[in-house]
């Protein structure tokens, strides 16, 4: 029996190992260190009495799919990149679920199928233009008029024993522990099942005082009677700290690379910074954000400074500062803006919401702003559609979740023609920033070129190829966390 060279000279000399050929090494792809400013340039769609999106409800599915692709296309030609879609505005989903119904938002009658999946279509829609999705839930509003029919999967049909009657509302209590189940579990089902950006909550958690008490004490009498010792008022507090610990690991646990924030009332507590009035969120809804922060449950906070700068009560610009100040260096930290208020008043101009945007860009520990809501952009109300493109006159990536970032792998890229070819083998790539130099290096592997600039922003979900100007580029890939590789410089001539 012949056997082949290799195993016969492994026998012949005892131990020597068969000979190895070694295969050629790859060879190397020059890459250089980009990056630019990151912004969060993001817009609240609010569907809680269809304020934005569907414009109506009972609109057949097409008619409510060219809505949400009129909407993206708006808010990509205006350059935002990123949408805060409200998915469970009381108790409710704007996509196909098991543990709650329909939202009546979308046909008129809670439970009725729309005939597609609203979020599964906004999230592919948008990404497809490059603009990140955060899923926005309401955690406690179970109706917003209590004459309001509910179907099973409801809370209040299924458990009416966990919702409480206060004024025209109707809202799961806080201290009762499926509530906080329940909320828990729909955040982890959207966050498996769909491929977003982020978990947002508003700011609504016990509700906001009508002049009557909240009717929860035999909820806080059982805890008392059970051992327990905090106050009502702590213990309401508690209750909304639990929910949000929660929330914030089981995102974590199933998708860290999705963020998590709350864009909470805009003022902490009166006299915060001195001089501001106003309500007192940490008593009077026992929402306690620099908690939420210091115990590392958010990533970002969003909060909603709504009022005009002009209003020293509720002074803009010192709020601001106030909450960079004090948050900055524990949590991303946005602004909300009022811009529904938009022509509303003389005090509410589009020079005073250039000044608000220029306030929070000027201030570095401010990464962006998120602008409430989708409609004035819908309407151009008051021409404002001209502010965003001039002020959001370049591309620009969203901050990336904190926390550690995974390594994200180089793009391939060839040339040909005026062509760009970018591809990745990364299944966690959702993009690729497409730069530019001011000054045409000697070659495409000169990385002395300086200046180089975010021309781009292209979808990884798309054929990757774009059509360039003769010039110096270089291509990164961008993760879901929002981390970007080097990038590989090319010249197309």
């Amino acid at each position: 029996m012949r056997w082949p060279l290799a195993v016969a000279g492994f026998m012949a000399w005892g131990c020597r190992a068969p000979v190895q050929v070694p295969e050629p090494e790859p060879v190397p792809v020059s890459t250089i260190d980009v990056g630019h400013t990151r912004e969060l340039r993001g817009v609240w769609v609010a569907t809680v009495a269809n304020i934005d999106f569907p414009s109506r409800p009972g609109l057949p599915a097409e008619a409510q799919q060219a809505e949400l692709v009129a909407m993206l296309d708006l808010f990509q030609s205006l350059g935002f990149n990123a949408v805060f879609f409200q998915v469970r505005p009381e108790g409710d989903a704007f996509y196909r679920s098991d543990l709650e119904p329909w939202s009546r938002f979308l046909t008129g009658v809670q439970g009725q199928d729309p005939g597609y999946d609203p979020l599964d279509f906004v999230v592919r829609e948008a990404h497809a233009r490059g603009i990140a999705v955060h899923a926005w839930f309401n955690p406690y509003r179970a109706k917003t008029t209590r004459k309001a029919n509910a179907v099973a999967p409801h809370l209040s049909v299924l458990s009416p024993d966990t919702t409480r009657t206060y004024g025209a509302l109707l809202w799961m209590d806080p201290g009762v522990a499926e509530v906080r189940e329940r909320t828990v579990a729909v955040v982890r089902d959207v966050v498996t099942r769909y491929d977003i950006d982020g978990v947002h909550f508003d700011d609504y958690f016990y509700p906001y005082p009508n002049g009557t008490v909240f009717p929860d004490q035999a909820t806080y009498g059982a805890y008392v009677a059970e051992g327990g010792t905090l106050d009502l008022a702590d213990w309401r507090r508690e209750n909304v700290n639990t929910l949000v610990r929660e929330v914030a690991s089981t995102v974590r646990e199933v998708k860290p690379w999705v963020a998590f924030g709350v864009s909470p009332f805009g003022i902490y507590r009166p006299g915060q910074p001195e001089g501001i009035r106003g309500l007192d969120q940490y008593a009077d809804i026992y929402a306690d954000p620099l908690t939420w922060v210091d115990e590392g449950s958010v990533d970002y906070l969003a909060p909603q400074l709504y009022w005009p700068s002009t209003q020293k009560a509720q002074a803009h610009d010192e709020l601001l500062h106030w909450w960079a100040d004090t948050v900055g260096d524990k949590a991303t930290v946005y602004v909300g803006n009022y811009l529904s208020q938009v022509g509303a008043t003389p005090a509410w101009s589009v020079d005073e919401f250039r000044h608000q945007h220029s306030s929070a860009r000027e201030h570095s520990g401010i990464d962006g702003n998120i602008w409430f809501s989708g409609k004035p952009l819908l309407d151009d109300r008051q021409g404002v559609r001209a502010m965003f493109t001039e002020l959001y006159d370049h591309p620009a990536l969203p901050p990336p979740t904190r926390g550690n970032l995974e390594t994200v792998a180089l793009p391939r890229v060839d040339v040909e023609g005026s062509a760009l070819h970018i591809d990745h083998d990364d299944a966690s790539v959702r993009s690729f920033v497409i730069y530019r130099s001011r000054n045409v290096p000697a070659s495409p592997r000169d990385s002395d070129a300086p200046h180089w600039t975010p021309q781009s922003i292209l979808s990884a979900d798309g054929d990757g190829i774009v059509d360039l100007e003769p010039g110096a580029y270089a291509v990164a890939a961008v993760g879901k966390h929002g981390a970007e590789s080097p990038a590989v410089p090319v010249l197309v001539e």
